[in-house]
């Protein structure tokens, strides 16, 4: 569950020093191009996101490594798109899964805030970022100065808060650690689970974090003009996106009326 723009083409191939793309082919309003499945490190290495459970993908990103071993299997969230091919990935490479939320391990360790992940001597640190799910995690690179995002911040678009677990108050804490946190660590780059890398850590954040007050600010607006369902908010503050992408936009708008009534 991700962002609503339309896909425009895929980063596949995409890399830093340690990290590379390898993009699913799972494009959607809602998945951008695809998934991105991110490679860290050389002889030995850590996959992150599998994706979704399509064996083409999976056998492709197993043929990729060649003579690596994969030492783990990181998820940045338990969607399926992100999660469902972990399992058989993991079958493929003999690899155990790690995840916040125990339902998506295979093997004996989770994953959470404060632990850090080495694969051929990379380290991986890893932060706890609620809000578009309960489960989010993002993976900072200190090599590379890059912080991986999954759904947390996309390579295009906006994230949608998802209705099994998202919450807003805590995505916009998120948000705004994200951004001390990629000030303090002069981050160089975003490497999100959906569409093209971000150069400009800073800036796509401050986007971020200023369109969520944006949005909220309309929603009041709406509701000032006496809109009160979901629906009745997007027919107004969405009223200039494509009606196909309505669904997802009331998703978004439930979560954000939901914050407001918590104020």
């Amino acid at each position: 569950m991700s962002g609503l723009h339309i896909p425009l083409g895929g980063p596949d191939g995409s890399r830093t020093t340690h990290a590379e793309n390898l993009l699913a082919p799972n494009p959607s309003p809602m998945t951008l191009d695809g998934t991105n499945t991110w490679i860290i490190g050389d002889r030995e290495t850590v996959v992150i996101d599998p994706g979704p459970d399509d064996e083409r993908h999976l056998r492709r990103v197993a043929d990729h490594l060649g003579e690596r071993r994969v030492t783990g299997i990181l998820l940045t969230h338990g969607h399926h798109d992100h999660s469902g091919g972990a399992r058989r990935f993991a079958e493929l490479v003999g690899a155990p899964v790690r995840a916040l939320d125990p339902r998506h391990r295979l093997g004996e360790e989770g994953l959470g805030e404060g632990d850090v992940v080495t694969a051929g001597g990379v380290e991986i640190h890893v932060y706890g970022t609620p809000g578009h799910s309960f489960d989010s995690l993002c993976f900072w690179l200190p090599a590379d100065r890059a912080m991986l995002t999954g759904d947390t911040v996309l390579g295009r678009g906006t994230t949608v808060i998802a209705s099994d677990g998202g919450d807003l108050g805590d995505y916009l804490r998120t948000l705004d650690r994200l951004r001390a946190v990629a000030e303090s660590l002069e981050a160089e780059a975003l490497l999100p689970g959906h569409g093209p890398v971000l150069p400009d850590p800073i800036g796509a954040l401050d986007g971020y974090i200023a369109h969520r007050r944006e949005r909220l600010d309309q929603i009041r607006a709406a509701q000032r003009q006496g809109a009160r369902t979901p629906r009745e908010v997007v027919e107004i503050v969405y009223a200039d996106v494509d009606r196909s992408l309505w669904p997802f936009a009331e998703m978004s708008v439930r979560a954000q009326l939901d914050y407001l009534e918590r104020l």
